[in-house]
């Protein structure tokens, strides 16, 4: 085995764990958009929003007219004004129950993990393309004349505006191929694409994710052996970004995650 290969066993197994962590994708047990006003959580059926499972009682949860939201818990103790954040959803717990609420195009919902869930425990293998060191490329790292706005679609038909200041230029059997960045980090880029593997059902229909890495100023590394199925392939609790056209490739990536079973 090569050392590339064992580093990518490495990335496997922890691509796993991150999926099967107290906060990772699989034990989601709802979504719920928030409106101005106060709202209960709990499994109590007398609730607004009520649970499959956790406390009876969970709290409330008040959304100003500013879109500003304070949790108060059903324990008595202090309320929570929560940072709102896209990026970095604030997080509480309740029992068994770990909760976000997550921002989008300036509206809430309460997005809820139960962390005894046996969805993890579940999880079958990760199905991949076999490792295939010729797809790990080296790519331009190209800054855009000017910042470019896009409108993208998601899963859940909630379309978002991003900025994309960067490219990604690659060849590939002698033909050359350009991937925007539409999200993510400057250390660490987000492509969203689509390739002909989608087309015929060997991987996610909708879309898979890529991490750039190596970022200097005019390279970064495409290793398309990371390419992942998004969130929603796990579950309908995600609201993923869907492919800008310029991410749809002509071409067939036999790399990364094939489709998860079931889906």
């Amino acid at each position: 085995m090569s050392d590339l290969e064992a580093e990518h066993d490495v990335w496997k197994a922890l691509r796993r764990e991150a999926l099967t962590a107290p906060d990772g994708w699989l034990n989601i047990i709802g979504r719920y958009p928030l409106e101005e006003g106060t709202v209960s959580v709990g499994r109590a059926e007398d609730n607004d929003i009520v649970l499959s499972a956790g406390p009876d009682r969970v709290g409330r949860l008040v959304q100003d007219e500013e879109g500003q939201v304070i949790f108060e818990p059903a324990d008595g103790s202090e309320p929570l004004r929560l940072a709102l954040s896209k990026s970095q959803p604030p997080r509480f717990t309740s029992g068994q129950l770990l909760l976000e609420v997550m921002t989008i195009n300036g509206e809430n919902a309460l997005r809820v993990r139960d962390t005894q869930s046996g969805a993890p425990a579940a999880l079958g293998a990760l199905r991949s393309f076999p490792f295939d060191p010729s797809w790990r490329l080296s790519a331009d790292w190209v800054r855009l004349d000017q910042a470019h706005r896009l409108e993208i679609d998601t899963s859940r038909s909630i379309r978002t505006e991003v900025e994309a200041t960067h490219k990604a230029v690659f060849t590939r059997d002698g033909q050359r191929f350009e991937l925007l960045a539409t999200h993510g980090s400057a250390e660490r880029p987000q492509f969203v694409f689509r390739d002909e593997t989608a087309r015929t059902g060997e991987t996610y229909a909708a879309a898979r994710f890529l991490f750039g890495e190596d970022v200097t100023e005019t390279s970064i590394v495409l290793d398309f052996n990371r390419a992942v199925s998004p969130p929603c392939a796990f579950t309908d609790f995600a609201v993923c970004p869907l492919p800008p056209r310029e991410n749809i490739l002509p071409i067939r990536i036999e790399a990364g995650e094939l489709k998860p079973d079931g889906h």
